[in-house]
């Protein structure tokens, strides 16, 4: 009877450990946050890629895809120092950008929590193609 409490309390511990490093994680920036950091002149980074940007993105977004962060730093050196707001489809690569981002040094940076997906369904403005069409609202 002892045997099965151990585990139960193993487990219990394991999982507090597991969800006070969840808590520290730094939290991300709503869309609308990052829609109105970019009205203020930051830079709003979609990591996808082409064929993902093309399909739909933040008007005036800039596209270097999570890959190619590294080897294209030189353009977005200008905004080290300045607000960034990293997109990506859901959240998960653009936090990998992020990441990359502030070991670079980039000190204003952050994640855009729920992507363009939660971009889409908070009704922001969205533009399809490479000729910059605006396309209409989801509802």
């Amino acid at each position: 009877m002892h045997h099965w409490k151990n585990k139960l309390g193993l487990v219990l511990a394991t999982l507090t450990i597991l969800l006070a490093g969840c808590a520290q994680e730094e939290p991300g920036i709503d869309v609308k946050a990052a829609a109105e950091l970019q009205k203020k002149g930051g830079l709003l980074l979609d990591v996808r890629q082409p064929d993902e940007y093309v399909e739909g993105h933040a008007p005036d977004s800039k596209l270097v895809p999570l890959a190619r962060i590294k080897s294209r730093m030189a353009e977005l050196t200008p905004y080290k120092d300045k607000p960034v707001a990293v997109i990506c489809r859901s959240g998960r690569r653009s936090a990998l950008a992020v990441s990359e981002l502030r070991e670079a040094g980039f000190t204003q940076v952050q994640n855009v929590d729920g992507g363009m997906l939660a971009w889409q369904k908070a009704g922001l403005p969205l533009v399809q193609g490479e000729d910059g069409q605006i396309a209409e609202p989801a509802k």
